[in-house]
């Protein structure tokens, strides 16, 4: 048997507790005193805060997050190397960076990210029942009459694969798969960092 086309997703341990406690302080600082972003969380029904929409400058703004976009530009590069890219002429570039909080309840429905290669998560804070990521197939659309999956399927077989976030480590996908944070069941906030990376052209 031939396994083609495959979709992989790294998971990587990052940082200490050290960077997690001050990317914590920060994205607490930032539900505080961040109009713009609490605005468009509310005039979007986003159960939580999230920088989305309002900031896009973490790395300069707070030396957590450039000691963090450190650490992700080198896990981003492997994830390059892991995929075979050709990235003669090309390079890697950080060009979204958002902090999320949820409470209980607080999910993020399924969605893409056009315009990158590379999205993911770093988890800062996860606590007992916190959210699981939701990865759908991407060849869902094109299944038609194919029938239902064993209760028994293995992972890498299965249609909707429910990743449980680890706190200190990050997930990296290419940025074409569909996802979504499924709703949480714990009163105490799962706070996590997500970002894209786009490929720009050197020179």
């Amino acid at each position: 048997m031939r396994i083609l086309f495959a979709t992989q997703i790294d998971e990587t341990p990052l940082g200490d507790a050290a960077l997690r406690e001050g990317l914590a302080r920060c994205a607490w600082s930032l539900a505080e005193d961040d109009a713009a972003g609490n605005a468009w969380c509310e005039a979007e029904g986003y159960d939580g805060y999230t920088s989305y929409a309002s900031l896009d400058d973490l790395p300069e703004r707070f030396p957590e997050f450039g000691e963090l976009k450190r650490h992700l530009d080198k896990a981003a590069a492997k994830f390059a190397r892991d995929h075979y890219w050709d990235m003669e002429g090309l390079s890697l570039v950080l060009d979204a960076i958002w902090v999320n909080i949820l409470g209980e309840g607080g999910h993020h429905s399924g969605h893409i990210h056009p315009g990158s290669v590379i999205s993911g998560t770093y988890y800062v804070a996860i606590p007992e029942g916190a959210g699981r990521i939701k990865f759908e197939d991407p060849r869902l659309a094109m299944m038609m009459a194919a029938p239902q999956l064993a209760e028994d399927a293995p992972e890498a077989a299965r249609r909707f694969v429910y990743v449980a976030p680890k706190e200190g480590h990050c997930l990296l996908w290419e940025s074409w798969l569909r996802h979504e944070v499924m709703p949480g069941q714990s009163e105490e906030a799962r706070i996590s960092v997500s970002f894209n990376y786009a490929l720009k052209r050197k020179g």
